[in-house]
């Protein structure tokens, strides 16, 4: 491979043209914008006009699904070896697009950062190291910009990753794999803007992600440690994050007096007390059992007298989401669960306690 990438120098203007008078051309009008010729779009011109972008688009999706082979296994065995970050870049249109597949490939598993190939002509090659692996995007497989990038990665023998629809380009006579987008029909109907092609380049680097991910057996409590901001982080918040633990639990022994208990539960403002022995959970009392056994001697009662034996827990590793619904799916909803782990009690969580997460 050549250490760079050669192009022919281009014919620069004289240098005495800041001397001569500089015609400024003119922005050219929106269509229908002169006065009195805006015309008013035939209703339903718009559904139209989004169902056919949305058709072709899809049409464009099923051609990349289709025209796919071994090279993307290549590109994922390339990907799951090595030992750094994966490089994403791309300039224009495939730049937004590297920006967002770099930010899934880093939020599943793999590390991954964006680089812009101009920034990278003026230092920021020094960002990407031999144990890196760079995936470059451009349509047409010549974009200049990405001329030095390309050039680095072949003098440190950095692997490089093709996205592009031309085969033959620059950019995949270069590259160690080449995954070729199909030459699908733009859904601009003057076909210069990118639409479908931007489409599927993203669907491409999705499909990657998403392999990556399979293959590194990467899990929802993975995912939790790289989301712990936002929606997505609080859907992921299991019971042990957000319960009571240790003097916080309101616990009283199976024969405890009922103004100990009454005292334990009021103190700690659960609703309840657990009834602990030998650190085992073996009843609770709540205000309904109070009421089942009000009577003029409810404090000379024990503990184990007035408790409901084995009741509902749930363990600290489950998502808080699936303790909300098993507060809810009971015939009569409870509002407090108490937490057991190998049999031993460890905490105990309150709806309250989900509701402020912003689990519901």
């Amino acid at each position: 491979m050549p250490a760079a990438i050669k192009r022919k120098p281009s014919r620069k203007p004289a240098r005495d043209s800041a001397r001569r008078p500089v015609a400024r051309a003119k922005m050219p009008a929106a269509p229908g914008a002169a006065k009195g010729t805006v015309k008013r779009p035939a209703e339903g011109s718009g559904l139209a006009a989004a169902r056919r972008v949305f058709e072709i688009e899809a049409r464009g999706l099923k051609e990349l699904a289709r025209g796919l082979d071994h090279r993307f296994d290549a590109a994922l065995d390339l990907l799951a070896r090595v030992k750094g970050r994966v490089v994403v870049s791309g300039m224009g249109k495939s730049g937004h697009i590297a920006h967002k597949i770099a930010s899934t490939l880093a939020s599943t598993g793999t590390p991954a950062f964006f680089v812009h190939p101009a920034e990278a002509s003026h230092g920021d090659l020094g960002m990407v190291t031999r144990a890196d692996a760079v995936l470059a995007i451009s349509n047409s497989g010549s974009t200049a910009e990405l001329d030095d990038l390309i050039a680095h990665t072949r003098r440190f023998s950095i692997p490089l990753i093709a996205i592009t629809a031309d085969g033959t380009s620059q950019l995949a006579e270069a590259a160690d794999v080449v995954l070729e987008l199909p030459n699908a029909q733009e859904a601009c109907p003057l076909g210069l803007a990118p639409t479908t092609s931007t489409t599927i380049t993203m669907a491409l680097g999705d499909a990657l992600a998403v392999a990556l991910l399979e293959r590194r057996g990467f899990t929802p409590d993975d995912f939790h440690v790289l989301h712990p901001g936002g929606r997505l982080g609080k859907k992921l918040l299991k019971v042990a994050d957000i319960m009571h633990a240790g003097d916080e639990i309101p616990t009283v022994a199976p024969g405890a007096l009922m103004d100990e208990v009454l005292v334990t539960m009021t103190a700690k403002r659960f609703g309840c007390a657990g009834v602990v022995k030998g650190g085992r959970l073996v009843g609770v009392i709540t205000d309904g059992d109070l009421r089942r056994h009000m009577a003029p001697g409810l404090l000379r009662l024990k503990a184990a007298d007035v408790m409901t034996p084995a009741p509902v827990t749930i363990p600290s590793r489950v998502l808080a989401a699936e303790a909300l619904t098993v507060m809810n799916d009971r015939s009569v909803p409870v509002t407090v669960l108490f937490v057991v782990d190998g049999g031993r009690l460890t905490g105990i969580l309150h709806i309250h306690d989900i509701l402020r997460s912003g689990v519901a």
